[in-house]
């Protein structure tokens, strides 16, 4: 990336950012012309090729940028803190839930980028997400207590389900058009919670 990028003023900055997560995040790699996002940013294809050398390093700025930005809520919101696996799920979804009130094209795009299949970006993509997601993620699952769920469970395929629910139910919200109803959001997560805890807890998570 041309470090010239970074001598704009903040406001032309964020107005690429906002663009480039507003394009991808309708449309597959491959689909995305960088003149929409050029158009969508308010300058020229080729002063957008001035900062940013090509497609593929323009996409994993964002997503870099992305992730920095989500792994700054997480962190905010504890969600690596607790030894319970369902409040560690808890903070997590909450912490998505109000960025993407804030940054809904930006969340749109996390999800559609984690799912990209362009061997362009694909490796670098999922490489990035085991740095930033990944580790803290299996360091956590290693300090909630197995004996505090039925018997015979697997730990990691189950947090994998509640995974790939939550970030579908992510993916499914981002694609709503008017302004998000952050609250109603986060009751239909606690149903799913009580859900799961009925599934996997002893004595479906009461005492």
């Amino acid at each position: 990336m041309n470090e010239k990028f970074y001598s704009l003023p903040e406001e032309k900055q964020r107005k690429i950012i906002n663009a480039g997560f507003r394009v991808f995040s309708q449309n597959s790699y491959k689909k995305s012309p960088m003149n929409e996002i050029a158009d969508c940013a308010g300058i020229s294809k080729s002063l957008l090729f001035h900062y940013f050398h090509n497609k593929r390093e323009l996409y994993l700025f964002l997503w870099d940028k992305a992730c920095k930005i989500t792994m700054e809520y997480l962190t905010e919101y504890g969600c690596y803190e607790p030894t319970d696996l369902f409040e560690m799920m808890e903070r997590g979804m909450r912490a998505k839930l109000h960025m993407m009130k804030k940054y809904r094209s930006m969340t749109a795009f996390v999800v559609k980028a984690f799912y990209e299949k362009d061997p362009e970006v694909s490796t670098a993509i999922h490489d990035s997400y085991r740095k930033y997601f990944d580790i803290k993620a299996q360091d956590a699952l290693a300090r909630v207590d197995p004996n505090d769920f039925v018997e015979g469970f697997d730990l990691g395929m189950m947090y994998r389900e509640m995974y790939l629910a939550s970030e579908g139910y992510l993916w499914e919200i981002t694609q709503w058009d008017g302004e998000l109803d952050v609250q109603k959001l986060e009751k239909d997560f606690e149903e799913m919670l009580k859900f799961w805890k009925k599934i996997y807890l002893k004595r479906g998570g009461t005492e």
